[in-house]
């Protein structure tokens, strides 16, 4: 499936002077009369789709010449599909760009075979940072007491599942840590996918990424249909989680954690969590171009996102579509990218080990 976004007449009016140090390396391109084409790698339902449906008539407007900006679908074993056909692209003209998630991400750095692509090879020219949000039927969430999870201990959960190498093991280990019973349905092409299992009654625990809980789960908990438990939380500056703040008023993994015995935050298996929730989450969704861009494509498109940042309007229209998270360019960009490309040995092999002990999947 694709959406296409077409500019209206008028861009915005932005300071013509904005230069930054991303548009120091080259003039930039004209994309006049041409179709940008964006790879999204999961189902049009998902936190990713939302994601760039947010950006793509913005960027359609920013890019010189306002060409058309299709977003392109392409789901596929857990996103890496999608990604395996971006890295056999070669530049052109500017007009092919990917949207990569942190589900795309995890198989990269678990080594997962299926895995053909290299985020060293891409450029990136916007990283997004985003949190989540485990949600549950209202039925079950009455039962938790004391902030703990100690009351459903003994319930037998399903989930819909991308599969256990994608994002979704963060959602599964912490579970996991909390005492809960739950079975992974794995094979969903999108989270939307499972926020409709939930819909349907055929799952019974859920997790979304910001942007997909704010337009997506929103609207259940107001009709009284789910019940938010817990964000995963956000990074202060010293890199302690602490409560997102799109989410302020709800409680973090981590405090869950710490009201449920037998649930620690600290030791192998807790610093293996977070390693992961920081590949995550914080640079979660990125923009790439291709290997072997130009220098001037990558000024152009750095150039428009940091003018889609500086839109006078930009705070309102993004807090209530992506949520309240950083959205870097430039050097941010690019030092978002290697945190969320690299884990530490230890955390790697611990959750390599409880991926095979759990759910049997074998990784080199």
């Amino acid at each position: 499936m694709t959406i296409k976004y077409i500019s209206g007449a008028v861009a915005v009016g932005l300071a013509a002077g904005l230069a930054t140090s991303a548009t120091a390396g080259g003039h930039g391109i004209d994309l006049a009369g041409k179709t940008v084409e964006w790879i999204i790698p999961f189902s049009e339902t998902g936190g990713s789709a939302k994601w760039a449906n947010f950006y793509a008539p913005l960027l359609s407007e920013a890019l010189p010449g306002q060409p058309t900006v299709v977003v392109k679908f392409m789901p596929g074993a857990g996103s890496t599909k999608g990604a395996n056909f971006f890295q056999a692209q070669e530049y052109e003209d500017g007009t092919t760009i990917f949207g990569s998630s942190g589900s795309t991400q995890f198989p990269y750095l678990l080594g997962d075979p299926r895995v053909k692509y290299e985020y060293g090879d891409w450029n990136v020219v916007l990283a997004s940072g985003t949190g989540g949000v485990s949600y549950l039927p209202p039925e079950l969430a009455t039962k938790l007491a004391d902030g703990g999870a100690a009351a459903l201990a003994g319930e037998d959960f399903i989930y819909g599942s991308q599969g256990a190498t994608r994002l979704d093991l963060v959602p599964l280990l912490a579970w996991e840590m909390l005492g809960l019973n739950v079975e992974p349905v794995f094979g969903i092409k999108g989270r939307g996918d499972g926020r409709l299992m939930f819909e349907r009654g055929e799952a019974n625990i859920d997790y979304q990424t910001s942007s997909s809980y704010l337009k997506g789960v929103t609207p259940l908990v107001e009709a009284g249909t789910a019940t938010a438990w817990f964000s995963f939380g956000a990074l202060d500056g010293d890199g302690n989680i602490v409560r997102d703040p799109t989410f302020p008023d709800m409680p973090t993994f981590k405090e869950v954690c710490e009201a449920t015995d037998g649930c620690e935050t600290s030791g192998e298996q807790w610093d293996a969590w977070k390693a992961f929730f920081v590949a995550g989450f914080p640079a979660q969704k990125m923009v790439f171009l291709p290997a072997g861009a130009s220098a001037d494509a990558i000024v152009t498109y750095t150039k428009a996102f940091e003018d889609i940042k500086a839109r006078p309007d930009f705070k309102e229209i993004s807090e209530g579509r992506l949520g309240i998270y950083p959205q870097m360019t430039g050097d941010a960009a690019q030092t978002a990218l290697e945190s969320a490309t690299k884990v530490p040995a230890e955390a790697k092999a611990f959750v390599v080990n409880w991926l095979g002990e759990r759910y049997g999947v074998t990784l080199n």
